[in-house]
């Protein structure tokens, strides 16, 4: 295996912008600590809070790098102490607190998980920080079981269609909203049961149509704001409401004795600042009971566009146009 250099290409914007502040810079490769890896990056995929971040809105957690990018795939090439030295060598994808849009980044072993050969490299750096964030919230916050509905906005998002792939795995009902009738036709292709256009439908009167007025075990919610009033109307009894995203505002007024009445709970959480050991938890878990199908080619992220590094102006832009369906990925070219 080659030598490690000294130094890497990276996106390390100077100031807060637009995307125009994503420029490529030179950076010295970061060295492993105790239990962590040093991957050499061949993608990296682009996610809401990179953009955020960008904006100055999203500070990267104490001790995270300062470079955008919280997944990657690529190869271990070196290893921190108290690591195991199989690792070497090994094709992984791991979500990481930030670094990943540059040529090597840095993630605890912990928090790798291997790259089947029924995901390409690029496949594989989509996967983690969605399939993190779904998994934790949807399954373990929420408390999802075969047979529930649930509710997923966004549906043509990255989040949105992991949660489409894991709801037709794991045997849940899935109803999405998207802003457009293409991107509600490209959600139920996925394989959502329904796509609601929010900009042309009440999607409280749609849910409750589709369920027959009884309503969804659970609603996975990235918007906040008044949307979480109306999620709310969308609840069967001892429903559960999940905050991921606060796209559409950060407060809310609710109905507290509709909450009481209903037995309804409210939950949420962000991942990027949990500890290193709640995120290794749920990387065991993912690869115990979600990996078998990702090794089997049953469970694929969907991918919209690739850009190289050079160019993660152009992904920020397209991210923000919100065209997209699935996710977007960087690709990393190395010299020789």
């Amino acid at each position: 295996m080659d030598a490690t250099p000294e130094t890497m290409i990276a996106i390390d914007p100077a100031a807060p912008g637009g995307p125009e502040v994503l420029v490529v810079v030179e950076r010295p490769v970061p060295v492993p600590g105790p239990g962590d890896v040093l991957i050499r990056v061949a993608a990296a995929g682009v996610n809401r809070p990179d953009v955020l971040q960008r904006r100055g809105g999203y500070p990267p957690p104490p001790g995270a790098p300062s470079i955008p990018g919280l997944e990657v795939a690529g190869t271990v090439v070196a290893l921190g102490a108290g690591v195991a030295p199989e690792l070497m060598g090994q094709p992984v994808c791991a979500l990481v607190p930030g670094g990943g849009y540059a040529q090597y980044a840095l993630a605890a072993a912990g928090v790798c998980l291997p790259v089947p050969s029924a995901l390409t490299i690029i496949e594989a750096a989509a996967i983690p920080e969605t399939l993190f964030t779904v998994w934790t919230n949807l399954f373990e916050r929420a408390f999802v079981v075969e047979g529930d509905t649930v509710l997923v906005h966004g549906g043509t998002s990255g989040i949105g269609t992991m949660a489409i792939a894991l709801a037709n795995i794991f045997g849940l009902k899935i109803i999405v909203t998207a802003g457009t009738d293409e991107k509600c036709a490209a959600a139920r292709k996925l394989g959502a049961d329904h796509a609601i256009n929010y900009k042309m439908q009440d999607f409280v009167a749609e849910v409750k149509a589709i369920t027959g007025g009884h309503g969804v075990q659970a609603v996975l919610d990235m918007v906040g704001g008044d949307y979480v009033p109306r999620n709310l109307q969308c609840l069967a009894d001892d429903g559960r409401h999940v905050s991921i995203a606060v796209q559409g505002g950060l407060t809310a007024t609710i109905p507290i004795f509709e909450v009481m009445r209903r037995r309804l709970t409210l939950t949420g959480s962000t991942l990027r600042p949990r500890d290193t050991a709640f995120k290794a938890m749920v990387a065991d878990e993912l690869h115990r009971i979600v990996w078998p199908y990702v090794a089997e080619g049953r469970l694929k992220p969907v991918i919209d566009r690739t850009f190289p590094l050079a160019n993660a102006a152009e992904a920020h832009a397209r991210m923000e146009s919100g065209d997209h369906v699935g996710k977007i990925v960087l690709t990393v070219e190395h010299a020789g």
